[in-house]
């Protein structure tokens, strides 16, 4: 391995370094990257650096029980395995992340040609609408999420989350797919609104036996 890399030059070792952090950070190398400026489709030089030394990094990751996956037909690399650092969603990203999917195959299924974007104002939208979100979320909440799915390449923000608008739009990225499958959305959807609906019917009881 080591061998390999005294065979590139400088530039392109890092390139190649910055590629495998990214891999483990973010999960996903995407082909095409969106900016966060004009949401404007741009070619992502990191894919680059995976399709021309795809068997190095293979090479290395396995040492590490990770493997380099390509799909394709989507345009994406990532790794998966035991090696890969698992990061858990709190509960309010992993309920936008269901209210994205949901927005994304709509928008796939009415108007499959039109950009994927969509806006906090839509999410909350949705969120009322499959009652996965009955209540204010904080500003708190609405930025540590978004900032978490846009590290994981699922989103794509124009500038800074602190100054989104309700209607600033939110690129949805192809790779919703890989975290939250089609043939599983309508079951994930009817546990997490029984779950809230739970949780309603619970401060109910509690708020009436306090005030009997």
């Amino acid at each position: 391995m080591f061998e390999y890399m005294e065979t590139l030059s400088a530039g392109e070792q890092e390139a190649l370094r910055k590629t495998i952090q990214d891999l483990f950070r973010q999960t996903c190398i995407l082909q095409v990257k969106y900016d966060p400026a004009t949401l404007e489709a741009r070619d992502n030089p990191r894919y680059g650096v995976c399709e021309r030394h795809r068997d190095f990094i293979s090479d290395y990751l396995s040492v590490l029980d990770c493997t380099l996956l390509h799909d394709a037909q989507e345009h994406f690399f990532r790794i998966e395995g035991d090696g890969v650092p698992v990061e858990r969603l709190s509960l309010v990203a992993t309920r936008i992340v269901i209210l994205l999917k949901l927005i994304y195959r709509d928008r796939m299924m009415g108007d499959g040609l039109r950009a994927t974007t969509t806006s906090l104002m839509e999410i909350r939208e949705y969120g009322r609408n499959t009652n996965l979100i009955t209540k204010k979320l904080t500003g708190t909440e609405w930025t540590d999420a978004l900032s978490l799915l846009k590290t994981h390449q699922i989103i794509e923000l124009p500038g800074a989350i602190g100054n989104m608008e309700d209607d600033t739009p939110i690129y949805i990225y192809h790779t919703i797919n890989i975290f939250c499958p089609a043939a599983e959305i309508g079951e994930v959807v009817a546990k997490y609104r029984a779950e809230e609906e739970e949780s309603e019917t619970g401060e109910e009881d509690l708020h009436e036996n306090v005030s009997e």
